[in-house]
């Protein structure tokens, strides 16, 4: 048989964790075959790995992916797949007479192109919007609880009534069925800081009865992390959810050690017969909203109402006592994303300093001008922990980053790097200094992460996969973004092919946009929407 592509000379590391092997792969009709005869076009893999494509688990990729569908930093460094939706920040579903413009407000860490249409309400219309922008890879998504709660119960701090609960579980049961993944939550994200254990155990119902995937953005990283954990797991405990613990580390030097504790947690619910795991991005700072550093009552209302009380003394005064005793400083946090360029690239202590004031007034001053539209990289972690989560049997990657085209609206600003180099990180650093070996870090980016989203069809290089492929130059494989100058391409990553089509060529993008909406448990999934 004449096959599409043939990848001749390289050695295998098949995504499945075992050792690298020397073979050809063969790829016909956008599939990984059996190696048959003559080839119409032949890539020399000699001296180089191929592997799966990576399956990024964990990305707030659902807006950008409209304005830059060609997601240049993330199929550069070897990304095939990418799930959106993640910590409750999703776009969808949006229940009848919902405020849309306070969720797109609330979810404005999402929002870097004004000129994106938001004309959908429901899952499946979404769905639509991304297969009709044609992305270079394909999509997978999760509901974010953020646009069903506030659709429903608005940005206050109180409990859904038992009618609003019947809404919002009907809402995610028709997301799901439209082909989302699973549900995300996000407890650190007004108004879902008023959430409580009944919404959560109810939603939950409703994803484990398809045998979807719960994600948590956990109700603190800080102090609390420890409660937090519990309360996932106390959730996935009372419905047998499937369950991921997004992002797993703990902020602030005094915290430093909890995430072996709470990965002793998720072992004893394993244990106990949970399906619970982790995901970590390889990096020891963070990137997220500067309103996440407010207390919940300070963003009840939503962004607006938050804006406003910004304005108060007697609120500022409480805010100023809430921040003192956190455990991160003000030194730790850089200001990455703002309206206003000139406050890009400062940690807030340097904007203090500059403008003679002290750190607490910068940051009231930009959050009562711009609300969620600013966000900062926060530090505060240890190696350690990191490489704890990295290295544990539970643990798969995602980047936690954005698709961005370093060209366009979306690539602005001093984005975390981990958009441009999470993959290429993960396997020359934590690969070079012993934290994983090189098969076992593919698994954790490829199949791994696939399993957890419930992605069965991609994520090995096995005959009747998907032909998603990468082909790395290990030896020269480096992620070259950086905090100061983050707006820069992987080195080592020499192609990626998409569902068959080179989109990744000698380090280069060909424009090939051959991504598929991968709708979960229908007759479209894996098929182009």
């Amino acid at each position: 048989m004449t096959v599409d592509l043939l990848i001749a000379g390289g050695t295998v590391i098949d995504g499945t964790g075992a050792d690298g092997v020397r073979a050809d792969v063969a790829v016909a009709n956008g599939a990984i075959v059996a190696a048959g005869g003559p080839a119409a076009r032949t890539i020399d893999a000699t001296g180089k790995v191929v592997c799966p494509g990576f399956v990024d688990l964990h990305t707030h990729s659902d807006l950008t992916l409209l304005s830059a569908p060609e997601a240049r930093s993330a199929v550069h460094q070897g990304i095939t797949t990418t799930v959106v939706g993640n910590c409750g920040l999703g776009v969808a579903p949006l229940a009848a007479g919902a405020d849309v413009g306070g969720v797109r407000a609330a979810v404005g860490y999402l929002d870097l192109d004004p000129a994106v249409d938001w004309s959908w309400r429901s899952y499946g219309e979404y769905l639509d919007a991304v297969a009709a922008a044609r992305p270079s890879l394909n999509v997978a998504g999760l509901v974010g609880h953020l646009p069903l709660h506030a659709g429903v119960v608005g940005f206050d701090d109180r409990l859904p009534t038992p009618g609003e609960l019947d809404e919002l579980t009907s809402l995610l049961a028709g997301a799901l069925d439209a082909g989302a993944a699973g549900l995300s939550t996000g407890l650190m994200y007004a108004p879902l800081t008023f959430a409580g254990r009944a919404e959560l155990v109810a939603l939950a119902e409703v994803v484990a009865a398809r045998d979807a995937l719960f994600a948590w953005h956990l109700r603190d990283y800080g102090d609390d992390v420890l409660p937090a954990v519990r309360e996932a797991l106390d959730v996935a405990a009372a419905t047998g959810v499937r369950t991921q613990l997004s992002h797993l580390t703990a902020v602030g030097r005094r915290n430093w050690g909890s995430v072996t504790a709470a990965l002793e947690l998720i072992d004893a619910a394993r244990a106990d017969g949970l399906d619970v795991a982790v995901d970590m991005y390889p990096y020891l700072a963070g990137n997220a909203p500067l309103a996440q550093r407010l207390p919940a009552w300070a963003q009840a209302g939503g962004d607006a109402a938050m804006r406003a009380r910004l304005a108060d003394p007697e609120a500022v005064a409480r805010i100023r006592a809430h921040w003192s005793v956190q455990a991160l400083g003000w030194d730790e946090i850089t200001v990455n994303s703002a309206p206003d360029p000139e406050v890009v690239g400062h940690t807030v202590t340097q904007l203090a300093a500059d403008r003679g004031t002290d750190p607490d007034s910068v940051a009231i001053d930009l959050l009562a001008r711009y609300g969620n539209a600013v966000s900062m990289v926060a530090g505060g972690r240890d190696a350690g922990d990191l490489r704890a989560v990295l290295s544990h049997p539970a643990g798969v990657i995602g980047s936690d980053g954005q698709a961005l085209d370093i060209d366009g609206p979306t690539g602005k600003g001093m984005p975390h790097p981990r958009a441009y180099g999470a993959y290429p990180r993960l396997l020359s650093e934590h690969v070079a200094g012993g934290t994983l070996t090189l098969p076992e870090a593919i698994r954790k980016c490829t199949s791994g992460a696939a399993r957890r989203a419930g992605i069965t069809d991609r994520g090995t290089i096995t005959a009747g996969q998907a032909a998603d492929i990468v082909i790395l130059d290990v030896g020269r494989l480096a992620d070259r973004a950086t905090f100061a100058d983050p707006r820069q391409y992987p080195a080592g990553v020499d192609a990626v092919i998409v569902n068959g089509e080179p989109t990744i060529s000698h380090g280069q993008h060909t424009g090939a946009r051959a991504g598929q909406v991968l709708r979960a448990g229908t007759k479209d999934k894996g098929q182009r929407s």
